[in-house]
């Protein structure tokens, strides 16, 4: 697609969950990705939720912007495979710089378990950015970045009306038991 059938909307891109899928399958069912369901990413979501939500946006953007997808999809997808719990203040040094500390920790990890290209890697390392001094390399990678984000603040409000659900719920529980009595 040229950037001319691009800027003008002639070109309409299908976007595929089958097709995303597909792209993080040998990803999805590693083990060791697996067990990111067992760790709480930002308020109640797993890691292993917030990794397949800011993936799938990826895809959507890159496909839809004409980029490499493909490869954004699968760094999106690794890009905080880490195993421990970042608010654990009884381990030295783990809330203080994980901000700065895990993209490296994820990289490791994910090129021990698959083989990863230039530009995946860069997603890895570099979505904390700016707070990862070195710039992104891609646009792709810049793209997750900002995914990253916007899914963390989303994970946020989304905890903030469940924290609201739970509450009215308890109050509804308490007037029916004072009802009752």
């Amino acid at each position: 697609m040229s950037s001319e059938e691009r800027k003008s909307g002639l070109v309409k891109v299908e976007v595929s969950v089958k097709e995303f899928k597909e792209i993080i399958k040998d990803i999805v069912t590693n083990s060791s990705v697996l067990s990111l369901k067992e760790h709480v990413q930002h308020m109640k979501g797993s890691r292993y939720e917030h990794c397949y939500e800011v993936a799938f946006y990826t895809y959507v953007i890159c496909k839809k912007w004409g980029l490499d997808y493909i490869s954004a999809t699968r760094g999106a997808m690794l890009h905080d495979f880490y195993f421990y719990d970042w608010r654990n203040k009884g381990v030295e040094g783990q809330k203080h710089f994980h901000a700065y500390r895990h993209p490296r920790i994820a990289l490791h990890n994910a090129t021990e378990n698959f083989e990863l290209n230039a530009l995946e890697k860069d997603i890895i390392l570099k979505h904390m950015w700016p707070l990862t001094l070195p710039f992104p390399r891609f646009s792709e990678s810049y793209i997750v970045t900002f995914v990253d984000k916007y899914c963390a603040i989303k994970e946020f409000f989304r905890f903030l009306r469940y924290k609201r659900y739970i509450r009215k719920l308890a109050k509804i529980n308490k007037l029916k038991q004072q009802e009752r009595k």
